[in-house]
């Protein structure tokens, strides 16, 4: 037996024992206190909405203020939904983004176009439908495989953070390590998720804020969502 085969059987058993953390990304916060708590409560990940209809949406002065309360190795995701290029430059010109997310009918050339332009990762938000199929989110992975990830979101009127759920089983299970899951998720069901799913990470704005309040997040919701998260994890 080589001195690499040993280390590999030796390190198999320890490897199996390291317990799986679901990363979590808090969308969608709208001042800079929803930062400071994000960032208190943990979060791997924060995200801006750079998508003017959208009544979570931020100007860049916004944006740029929020971001200085940003801490080391916690990622800035900036979501776009079909942006013009000017818009798309200034914004990755003035806002430190880490990664960016594309949120509406983005060709797979178009996303790693503007990645280029960024020099940034991104993540492709697939919109599933009652009518989608498994099949059709593998040929989609594979139509996006320069993407870092895919956030898996339900298709709902315009482009996300309706809080509506999809059909969780629709993931195939070799699609889940690259898997960011979305759409409807609360404190109430991302344990369920988690276990059924095994994503990567959850991604979370309508299930932290205020009810009836689009955009206005709740810092409890928020609390309450991270802990249900780890303690899903530790199960």
């Amino acid at each position: 037996m080589t001195s690499s085969q040993n280390h590999a059987e030796n390190a198999s058993p320890a490897a199996d024992t390291v317990p799986h953390r679901t990363r979590i990304k808090l969308c969608g916060l709208g001042n800079a206190a929803d930062v400071a708590h994000a960032v208190a409560l943990g979060a791997d990940a924060i995200g801006l909405v750079f998508y003017p209809p959208s009544s979570r949406a931020l100007s860049i002065a916004q944006a740029v203020e929020m971001t200085r309360l940003v801490p080391p190795f916690v990622s800035i995701v900036g979501l776009f939904v079909n942006p013009t290029d000017e818009w798309f430059s200034e914004v990755t010109c003035n806002v430190p983004l880490t990664m960016l997310q594309f949120h509406g009918d983005e060709t797979p050339e178009e996303c790693e176009k503007l990645a280029g332009v960024a020099g940034l990762p991104w993540l492709r938000a697939l919109r599933v439908s009652p009518d989608t199929q498994a099949a059709d989110l593998v040929k989609s992975a594979l139509n996006y495989s320069a993407a870092s990830g895919l956030l898996f979101d339900t298709h709902v009127e315009g482009y996300g953070g309706g809080g509506k759920v999809f059909d969780w089983s629709l993931i195939p299970a070799e699609l889940a390590r690259r898997a960011v899951l979305s759409g409807g998720l609360s404190t109430q069901n991302v344990s369920d998720a988690i276990h059924r799913v095994r994503p990567y990470a959850v991604d979370v704005s309508s299930g932290i804020e205020v009810p009836g309040a689009k955009g206005v997040k709740d810092h409890a919701r928020m609390a309450a969502f991270v802990r249900a998260v780890r303690e899903a994890d530790t199960r």
